[in-house]
């Protein structure tokens, strides 16, 4: 992790095709060091989770170069690697178990972010009536001590159709569920990254299957 660490520092100070073009074997080499940490994530969420199929890591593995089109900011280059592991790689939209390596901002994350508007529905009305069955997942200790939810984007009120005075709507002003645990740069450079990683990823593991079991049950 280190290199890749300190690689993208040497990015984030230097974020031009000049400076890229001129350490791109430099880039090859951690973007292939991140390539096999992703695969034995994969290989070890396996051994816990049956619902997510072997990935090839460069389905999961994110793309560094920014799409600028639409942005004001034009540095060509993102300042982090990121993997999206899940039923169907980064593309599929469903829930999985994210890790994103920037310096000074690394996390773990899963669940579900920003899902389309029938997926989103689907959660809502699966909350609206059982909300127990998200509860206990967020609620217990272990997972309530290591994430906080994304609430980045959440509605000032209630969504459309449900009614204001429902007694956990804050659950249902949510438009992402996605559990965030930082990991500080020491963390990553200590020989029991991975598993600190595993054991995060585990704890996610319910509300991936929870979030899967709706989807499949009422989009399709």
């Amino acid at each position: 992790m280190r290199d890749i660490v300190e690689f993208l520092s040497a990015l984030e100070a230097n974020n031009n095709k000049e400076w890229f073009d001129n350490n791109r074997e430099t880039y090859q080499d951690v973007r292939v060091q991140f390539l096999q940490f992703t695969d034995l994530l994969i290989h070890e969420i396996r051994s816990f989770d049956p619902q997510v199929p072997y990935t090839d890591p460069k389905k999961c593995v994110f793309r560094i170069f920014r799409d600028m089109r639409f942005s004001k900011d034009k540095r060509p280059y993102k300042n982090n690697f990121g993997a999206f592991i899940s039923r169907d790689g980064r593309k599929g939209g469903n829930p999985g178990y994210y890790l994103h390596i920037q310096p000074g901002a690394s996390f773990v994350a899963g669940g579900l972010f920003m899902p389309d508007a029938p997926k989103l529905k689907a959660i809502r009305n699966d909350i609206f009536n059982n909300p127990d069955d998200l509860l206990e997942i967020i609620e217990d200790s272990e997972f309530k001590n290591s994430f906080t939810l994304f609430d980045g984007d959440n509605l000032k009120t209630a969504p459309k159709g449900f009614p204001k005075d429902f007694k956990h709507i804050d659950l249902l002003r949510h438009k992402s569920f996605a559990p965030l645990m930082p990991l500080r740069d020491e963390q990553l450079f200590s020989p029991d990254i991975f598993e600190l990683i595993i054991s995060a990823f585990k704890k996610i593991t319910p509300l991936n299957h929870y979030l899967n079991n709706i989807i499949d049950h009422y989009t399709k």
